[in-house]
């Protein structure tokens, strides 16, 4: 295969030529921040594109290019950037403070609304990010249970936390520098999808206390999980009593208004959500089984009360801007249509992309579920389609990791280049506010992208 290198890149100049104020606040930020970013997911080189304002399905970088946009602030925005209900209830609110340092009724309906939509919230802990309520689940189960071990699957994506900042089944290969041994002691990774595997693990100790997952699969699909999965997941775990977490800070009220256990019809003991759930703003809870939840109640005594078993701070726990951000976005989104739109609009996109790659030969396929497309880059050059994918015929290692950086990179550029802002895997995250406008425009891109790829040699 021809690979074009980063420096005869005609995409990589069509992009630094669209982009010029971009390159120069990233040289700016080089001198504070490390490689310039914020995020690990915004690094992009030559340089990350620079927004300067948003709005419904589009954004505008700073050299004052539009963009229709598939980033969806990390999928938080199902409503789209901006939404009008969203942005009246926070100039309501921040008048009337942004942090009361005490309980309020905000936080209250909020969580009453949760508790209304997601099937196993029996009772609710909020918290700021993703990252804390995944941290929480797992010590709650921990001293639910009395165990010290839990099962978690290779890529899945649970935070930034000790316990899940790696992802290989032999962690040992890529444990970031900084997390003990001892606590990667503590963690049994699995390949997806594996069930045999669970069995396995559950069936020979006795030391784990829970099993986490992405219900529809890391990163939202990028390696798909089934149903029938779930279903096996959830006997085999209740059968060793193990508490099976639900981490749904991507597909809570996204797959469906009571995210993917109401689309599945499963029950897990805990359930993580964030993004969604305060409307884009800082804001995450957990959720669930009230035995479990309980754990952070104060004990009382004959001679009064004992502190919880799990003392829990939290400076911006009930944040009231999330909270009316949050209330406004699940009232909008508890009819479904919202979900609806963005479902049908990924699937219109994906199926143009197929037909895009197929016109002109591109040995690539795209797949996806619910309001996610992903494109998957075939590096292997096999003779793949979509149902290959969700047979299992691909596996997980290769979906996970089978991009290069460089053309991942590449293929992102070449689509910013035509106005679009595709993610990193490369795919993308659809709101229910994107349009067929949206469609023809995000297709028309990928065409012109498909064009520029084949030009530099990247299906040869």
């Amino acid at each position: 295969m021809v690979v074009k290198t980063a420096a005869s890149s005609k995409i990589q100049e069509l992009y630094i030529k669209k982009t010029p104020k971009s390159a120069q606040a990233h040289q700016r930020a080089l001198k504070t921040f490390p490689d310039g970013v914020t995020h690990v997911g915004r690094f992009l080189k030559p340089h990350p594109l620079y927004v300067d304002r948003t709005r419904g399905s589009r954004k505008w970088d700073i050299d004052g290019n539009e963009y229709v946009d598939y980033y969806g602030g990390h999928g938080a925005l199902i409503l789209g950037h901006a939404h009008p209900a969203v942005v009246e209830a926070v100039i309501r609110q921040v008048p009337r403070g942004t942090h009361y340092g005490a309980q309020h009724e905000l936080e209250l309906e909020w969580a009453e609304l949760i508790k209304e939509m997601i099937p196993c919230a029996e009772k609710v802990r909020l918290v700021s990010s993703g990252t804390e309520a995944t941290h929480m689940a797992l010590r709650l189960s921990r001293a639910h249970t009395g165990k010290t071990k839990f099962l978690r699957f290779g890529n899945h994506f649970h935070g930034w936390h000790d316990h899940v900042a790696f992802n290989n089944p032999a962690p040992e290969v890529n444990q970031p520098e900084g997390i003990p041994g001892s606590v990667v002691e503590e963690v049994v990774v699995v390949p997806p999808n594996d069930i045999e595997a669970v069995k396995a693990v559950l069936s020979s100790r006795d030391d784990v206390a829970a099993a986490i997952l992405e219900p529809t699969g890391a990163g939202f699909g990028h390696v798909p999980t089934s149903g029938a999965f779930l279903r096996e997941l959830r006997e085999v775990t209740a059968e060793h009593g193990v508490v099976l977490i639900f981490d749904e800070v991507v597909t809570g009220f996204r797959v469906s208004p009571g995210g993917a256990q109401a689309h599945y019809k499963i029950m897990p003991d805990l359930t993580t959500v964030a993004k969604i759930v305060a409307g884009g703003y800082p804001g995450a809870a957990v959720v669930g089984r009230a035995d479990i939840i309980d754990i952070l109640r104060y004990i009382e005594t004959e001679d009064g009360f004992t502190p919880p078993r799990i003392p829990h701070q939290g400076t911006f726990n009930g944040y009231p801007v999330a909270a009316v951000a949050g209330m406004e976005t699940l009232k909008l989104l508890k009819s479904g249509e919202y979900i609806d739109r963005a479902n049908n609009t990924a699937e219109a996109i994906r199926n143009g992309i197929d037909e895009i790659l197929k016109k002109n030969g591109a040995p690539w396929c795209a797949y996806g579920e619910f309001s996610g497309f992903h494109v998957f880059t075939n590096p292997e050059r096999q003779t793949v389609t979509r149902e290959d994918i969700y047979n299992g015929k691909i596996s997980w290692s290769v979906l996970a990791h089978g991009l290069s950086a460089e053309l991942g990179h590449k293929v992102r550029l070449a689509a910013i280049c035509g106005g679009v802002d595709l993610t990193g895997w490369p795919g993308g995250i659809v709101s229910g506010v994107h349009d067929g406008q949206d469609v023809d425009a995000t297709l028309a891109a990928f065409e012109n992208a498909v064009k520029m790829l084949a030009d530099e040699g990247e299906f040869d």
